[in-house]
Parts: structure tokens; sequence; C-alpha cells
């Protein structure tokens, strides 16, 4: 465990990290409208370095003035093994981070699944906390996906999906009406969230399910580990790939594509081709 207390780190993330991490935090609150009057939200801390920085910044937002929200920092147990459950519980008393915690089998449940084992992990686990964060009144919950999370599922969408699509900086719930998913490190860079760690002396856990172990002993496979290291391939050749990738679902030009899909109904070019254009 780090020697640097909680305020040590309270004080890197508005000082030593205010433009990396503090200011982009804020922005993308304001620029996606986030957070709204009233609202309940649940933090969802998975135990890795993003969900527990989100933590903090959701801390210091409050404390720093905006007051409009309550929070609840929410932690699942989908199945770790006891030194990474351990290490969760051990960084929130550290951190100062005032936890909520409930199990589940998750990870028995997917552990001899073949075909998209994470898919359906990430499935139960959303649908377990929104069923959670609504038993604590809330209406909203917080995922820690970071931009290189957002650049790396465009990138996986357009090769191995066959779709333009990309991680939403928010989204209504289909399965639990009135509640909302919210990313707020939509625009931190992961490499800084790294730095963060690093500064402050911290150790996470990483991505604790069976797969994962097995993918560290040479079986499975990683579509998003390889698409990881093929931008990072790319943007050894152009420093502007990432931002490119990024602003690639912010420019889509409709007048320029065969078809696209909008509220589940698909639109092809041919539809008003030859009708009269004003």
């Amino acid at each position: 465990m780090s020697d640097i207390n909680a305020q040590d780190v309270e004080r890197s993330i508005v000082k030593k990290f205010r433009k990396e991490i503090w200011r982009k935090f804020t922005r993308a609150i304001n620029e996606y409208e986030l957070i709204k009057d009233g609202d309940r939200i649940a933090v969802c801390i998975s135990g890795g370095k993003d969900s527990m920085l989100m933590a903090k910044l959701f801390q210091e937002l409050w404390c720093h003035g905006r007051q409009n929200f309550e929070v609840k920092f929410l932690v699942m147990n989908p199945g770790y093994n006891e030194e990474n459950y351990q290490n969760i519980l051990n960084n929130a008393v550290h951190l100062n981070v005032p936890i909520t915690v409930f199990c589940t089998e998750i990870f028995d449940t997917v552990a001899d699944i073949t075909d998209s084992p994470c898919y359906l992990c990430a499935r139960m686990r959303r649908g377990y906390l929104y069923s959670h964060a609504r038993e604590l009144g809330c209406n909203k919950i917080a995922l820690g996906h970071h931009y290189d999370d957002v650049i790396e599922t465009i990138l996986m969408g357009m090769l191995y999906g066959g779709q333009v699509q990309t991680m939403m900086p928010k989204l209504h719930s289909t399965n639990f009406e009135g509640m909302e998913l919210i990313r707020p490190l939509y625009l931190i860079r992961e490499e800084d969230i790294i730095r963060w760690t690093h500064y402050n002396e911290l150790r996470f856990i990483q991505c604790a399910c069976r797969f994962t172990e097995n993918l560290a002993s040479g079986a499975g496979d990683s579509k998003r580990a390889e698409i990881k290291e093929l931008i990072r391939e790319l943007s050894r050749k152009s420093p502007f790939i990432e931002k490119n990738i990024f602003r690639s679902v912010e420019n889509v030009n409709l007048s320029t594509v065969i078809a696209y899909k909008q509220n589940g109904v698909r639109h092809h070019f041919l539809d008003d081709y030859d009708s009269p254009k004003l």
C-alpha cells in the first residue's frame, strides 16, 4: 500500500494532473450534459485504475462546488479471488471512498462459455449494476470507460463488426426504464490515468476474470488487445491517428455513406437518390 494519503491523491488530481485529467473530466460532464440537477449517480467501481480514479473525480467535483447531485460508490464482486477482492477493499479505505458492496456469481456462470464470454459477462455485470443502483435510489450509473476505450471500440466495430459505431458518452437503458448510463472519463487518455496511478504509488487490480487468466497463459484471444496494438503502431507513423479515429464518428456525412440505421430502421442511399434536390 502506498504511503501517499488520500489528501495527497486528491491534490494531485486538481494540481499535478489538472490539464490531463481534471479539466477533461469536467469538460465531458459539461459538453455531454452528464449530470442534471437532482441526479443520484451510482459510481461503479470495478477495482481497476479507471473506476477508482472516477470515484475520486466525483468526490472532487462535489468538494469544488458542484453539489446538485448525489453519489453512491457501488462495488460488485462477480467472483474475484480473495487477493483481488481484498485489494479493492484496501484501496477504498486508503483513498477514503465509502463503498457499497454486493456479490454475484457471474465469473462462475461464464467460466465455461467459449462463444463471446466477455460480451456475456459485460451484459450480465451491467444488468446487476442497474438493478442494484435502482435499489439505492439512483437514476444513473457511471462507468469508467476512457478515450482509448472509445477509439478502440470504433476500430473494432469497423474491422470485426463491419459497422461504424462508437461507445456513447451517455445512453438510456433499454431494460431499466428511467435509468441512464454515463461515461465521465470519455475524454481522458489511458496513459494519463496510468501516470496518475504511478505518481501516487497506487496498485489496482487488472481485469481479473478467468478468461483473462487464460490469455496470460497463452490460451484464448483478445481482439481488443490486437486493436490496441494496431492503434499504437499507426500512431508511431502519425500523431493524428488517435484523434482522427475519435473525430470520425463526430463528422459522419450521411450523404456519402451507402446505408445507415436510425432507431432500428435501415436507410439506403437509393431510397431518395432520384428525388429532386432542393
